[in-house]
């Protein structure tokens, strides 16, 4: 197949682009690098610098390379900067989606889309595990953001006969076993990454709060490894190509359980068999105590079961990457 992938450049995207080259797909990725890197393009895929806001370029990008699906990876994604600046955020997130939809429709209506989305639409859960009908409640302008696109990505569907997946992440982590991509975001938010980087630099993470109602007092999320994640993107592609009609779902991405935030803390230490420096910092707020995927829908639909996603697999897929590169890419 021919995948065109709209922030290719980035990490999960970069993942899913080395991911389908190894499985025998022609890749081209889309990215403006304003949050990507440039190093983390496989350079056997065709790169195109380019701005999904502006309709001209990606209309041209389609039309050129004739994609036989195309997943969009390009969201803006911090929390606190979308509290902030939440015109970025609309502007990127849901404009960028509504000029893809446009450029979709005008070339060809029924080439399937996978769009990333997040658990983030759900804000504070009402049920665990989450499933993708309960009722949503995003409580940022990033979550807020990313529902909006999923309204339009399942009207466009209905109205002009698209095919279409939202996957909801719920915690991307991990990185290549090859260890040359992983995770390099500026500013750097994710517990994961952060683990690593204050043992590799004997500094003191913070956890955000200890008062929450779970075992250990503090958070608990799902987590889910970035080769996982790109292996569902893949049957995804394969399950709307199957599809005659029009068709939109909404399919969380998870392991269906959660670490609480010690819990990962401990495993690293064990895994970087060293101590980890931590203090507890105040909660968060709008932070819920647990949240967990229901797998149910993407066992059903895509025959998808985590295989990568156990702590070991994820914390030194990780540390290897950050090993290797202690500034990220600009090692």
């Amino acid at each position: 197949m021919k995948l065109l992938v709209i922030g290719g450049a980035g990490y999960i995207g970069s993942h899913f682009v080395r991911h389908s080259l190894r499985a025998g797909h022609s890749v081209a990725v889309y990215d403006n690098l304003s949050t990507g890197h440039r190093q983390a393009v496989h350079p056997d895929a065709t790169f195109i610098l380019a701005d999904l806001l502006h309709e001209p370029s990606l209309t041209k990008a389609i039309a050129d390379f004739k994609p036989d699906a195309i997943l969009h990876f390009a969201a803006l994604a911090l929390v606190p900067e979308s509290v902030k600046e939440p015109a970025k955020y609309y502007k990127n997130n849901v404009e960028g989606v509504r000029i893809l939809l446009d450029a979709l429709k005008s070339w060809n209506a029924s080439c399937p889309l996978i769009f990333s989305s997040t658990c983030a639409v759900f804000g504070v859960p009402e049920h665990l595990p989450i499933s993708e009908d309960d009722p949503k409640h995003p409580i940022s302008p990033y979550g807020r953001s990313k529902l909006m696109a999923e309204y339009l990505i399942e009207d466009y569907s209905k109205a002009y006969g698209m095919r279409a997946i939202a996957l909801r992440y719920f915690n991307a982590c991990g990185a290549d076993t090859k260890g040359d991509i992983g995770e390099d975001h500026k500013p750097e938010t994710h517990l994961i990454p952060n683990i690593i980087r204050s043992a590799q630099r004997s500094e003191t993470l913070t956890i955000f709060g200890d008062d929450f109602d779970t075992k250990d007092g503090t958070c608990v999320r799902d987590y889910i490894h970035v080769n996982d994640l790109a292996n569902a993107h893949l049957k995804a592609i394969d399950f709307l190509m199957q599809k005659e009609h029009s068709c939109f779902e909404a399919i969380h991405l998870g392991q269906g359980k959660g670490y609480s935030n010690l819990e990962i803390v401990q495993s690293a230490e064990s895994i970087l068999n060293t101590p980890i420096n931590y203090r507890i910092g105040k909660s968060r707020e709008g932070d819920p105590p647990r949240l967990f995927a229901s797998t149910v829908k993407a066992q059903r639909l895509l025959k998808f079961t985590p295989q990568h996603s156990d702590l070991n697999s994820i914390l030194s897929s990780a540390y290897k990457w950050h090993k290797n590169h202690p500034e990220g890419f600009d090692s």
